[in-house]
């Protein structure tokens, strides 16, 4: 097997710090309340969580505060935060680091991120592709921008973006540069989701004050790579705990004298989803692990397989545990409105394998 798909020990170590946060701050009932309630993200579990675990600098340099860590940790994380549903703002607040850490003039900010001081998250829809960010929703004034400018202002609106709800500061794209806004210049608008965990909201910016960072979008199309090899780390924890939900289920509950898990139909479907997961695992930890050229092929790949099977896993968990899977008071339905909400994340799995015909060069249907 190759070494990169192996965990090292400090990626287990921090495996367990995270899964023993979340199992001790984020149990599915406590996860499912919050849901119910005026406050959907857990900013006192964020704070422990990015913080106390170091996950909101987790990609920042040491020098600045820091884990300098790589997005191979970053998907350690995120496997145990798909695997809870965890109401964390972790997705959002990475992508936004890793654009900022592409650019000059950002340690300020990367400093007041690692520290939870505040929390940065990309302002683009949650459907957009990697490559594709370049769509104009947003214009400033005034034009052209200027290098090291902090007095542009900007006006637009953009739709369904993940985790601005709980964030200080956003980074918008906008006439072909980013700029970094306050969140208390603009306004918000939680909209329905059918992930009750992970909120979208549209913002509303009307002559907001914005600081340019930089003109062009190489480090934003960089940015939403890293985020969806991330997102397919959370999808095959998500899909990773479905199945052992499932199998425990299928153990214990009984139909006509015998265990439901010993007929013959229910044990193959397991098996070929037991299959899937591990598949979805080499290919989650390539997308983590790739670099240069490879890199966009591998999180491609990884995204067209880890969106479909996390659907399966949630489906399949649904199906099996029979009625109580169906009812409220059961995680299930978490699982699976996650599952559904991230197969449509940063593309679809469609949209990637289309990504990945272009980019090996398979001519069009």
């Amino acid at each position: 097997m190759s070494a990169e798909l192996l965990y090292s020990e400090p990626e287990d170590e921090l495996r367990a710090a995270v899964a023993d946060l979340l199992a001790a701050r984020a149990p599915w009932s406590a996860v499912l309340e919050r849901t119910e309630s005026s406050e959907p993200y857990d900013a006192d579990l964020w704070k422990a969580l990015g913080t106390g675990i170091g996950a909101a600098g987790l990609l920042v340099p040491e020098e600045l505060g820091g884990a300098g860590a790589s997005l191979r940790e970053a998907a350690v994380v995120a496997e145990e935060i798909g695997k809870t549903v965890a109401p964390v703002p972790f997705l959002g607040s990475l992508a936004a680091t890793a654009v900022l850490l592409a650019l000059p003039g950002c340690d300020e900010l990367l400093r007041r991120i690692a520290s939870g001081e505040q929390t940065a998250v990309l302002a683009v829809p949650f459907s957009t592709l990697p490559g594709n960010g370049r769509r104009n929703t947003v214009s400033v004034t005034p034009w052209p921008p200027k290098e090291g400018s902090d007095d542009a202002r900007l006006t637009g609106r953009v739709t369904g973006v993940a985790d601005a709800l709980c964030a200080d500061v956003l980074i918008v794209p906008a006439d072909g540069s980013l700029y970094a806004v306050s969140a208390a210049d603009v306004s918000r608008t939680a909209v329905t989701s059918l992930d009750m965990t992970r909120v979208l909201c549209d913002i509303d910016l009307a002559d907001a004050p914005g600081v340019l960072l930089a003109i062009g979008y190489s480090a934003l199309d960089d940015a939403l790579t890293s985020a969806a090899a991330v997102l397919a780390a959370e999808q095959l924890g998500l899909a990773e705990r479905c199945l052992e939900l499932t199998v425990e289920y299928v153990k214990t509950r009984h139909q006509f004298g015998r265990a439901v898990g010993s007929y013959q139909g229910l044990k193959h479907r397991l098996a070929q989803l037991w299959v899937q997961i591990a598949q979805a695992r080499a290919v989650s930890r390539h997308a983590a692990s790739a670099t240069g050229d490879e890199r966009l092929i591998a999180v491609a790949v990884a995204q067209a397989h880890c969106s479909t099977v996390a659907v399966l896993a949630a489906e399949e968990c649904v199906q099996m545990h029979g009625g109580i899977g169906f009812t409220w008071e059961h995680p299930a339905h978490l699982y699976l409105k996650r599952a559904k909400s991230t197969s449509l994340a940063f593309g679809t799995a469609a949209r990637h394998r289309g990504r990945l015909g272009e980019l090996v060069g398979l001519p069009p249907n």
